[in-house]
């Protein structure tokens, strides 16, 4: 495609037809934007490109069918091509998703919702280098993550602490089994299975076991 002097280059990554078309049309008559090859419907496809063409911004959507998904995408863009500004698009916000692809190395974070001219106008100015996240917002949600991934490693450590036996018990229904009836299915004594218990709740800094068991399964620790 014939390049515009001085336009800014542009690659589109999204599997939803209608909009890549959409947004194709626009970009042949906007001036100062020109697409460095037709739209691709995969983050493979686009890592590919950008490895070769180096474009100056690509639009990302984030969810693609199989495959590696748009975060992943723009880490690989990232990677091959550290000049080329990535603009994310979703259908729903999610500030966990933003903090990730801003993480990935993403410029911009935009609901599909914006006009075609509104999503083209920011593929420009990502392009130019300006960030398209309010940076207030973005200290607040960088904050968040770093917490929540303090979290999640404090709790694969304790996680990590249970012994093969402990995790036998919390695999087992937390609010049919008595102490007694756990006893009695891997026949040890009640008393055993207190004090497993007892060191459970304890690793886990919880108070029932039923609060044992959701924490064991939100952090992977057993199965449901």
């Amino acid at each position: 495609m014939g390049r515009q002097r001085g336009s800014v280059t542009l690659l589109i990554c999204d599997d939803h037809r209608m909009l890549t078309d959409a947004l194709e049309m626009v970009v042949r008559r906007q001036p100062g934007l020109d697409l460095v090859a037709p739209p691709v419907g995969s983050p493979e496809e686009a890592v590919a490109l950008c490895e070769r063409l180096h474009p100056d911004a690509i639009l990302m959507d984030v969810h693609f069918k199989g495959g590696m998904d748009g975060i992943e995408g723009t880490r690989r863009v990232k990677e091959v091509s550290p000049t080329t500004k990535v603009v994310i698009m979703t259908a729903h916000e999610d500030e966990l998703l933003m903090v990730e692809a801003v993480e990935a190395g993403a410029s911009g974070f935009l609901g599909k919702t914006k006009a075609v001219e509104d999503v083209l106008a920011a593929a420009k100015a990502a392009a130019k280098g300006k960030v398209l996240i309010d940076p207030r917002t973005l200290t607040r949600l960088l904050h968040e993550g770093a917490r929540e991934r303090e979290a999640k490693a404090g709790a694969a450590v304790k996680v990590a602490h249970l012994t093969p036996r402990e995790k036998e018990i919390l695999q087992l229904p937390a609010d049919s089994f008595r102490n007694d009836d756990i006893a009695a299915k891997l026949h040890i004594s009640p008393q055993t299975v207190q004090r497993h218990v007892r060191n459970i709740l304890y690793k886990f800094d919880v108070h029932s076991k039923l609060e044992a068991v959701a924490f064991a399964v939100k952090n992977g620790a057993v199965a449901i």
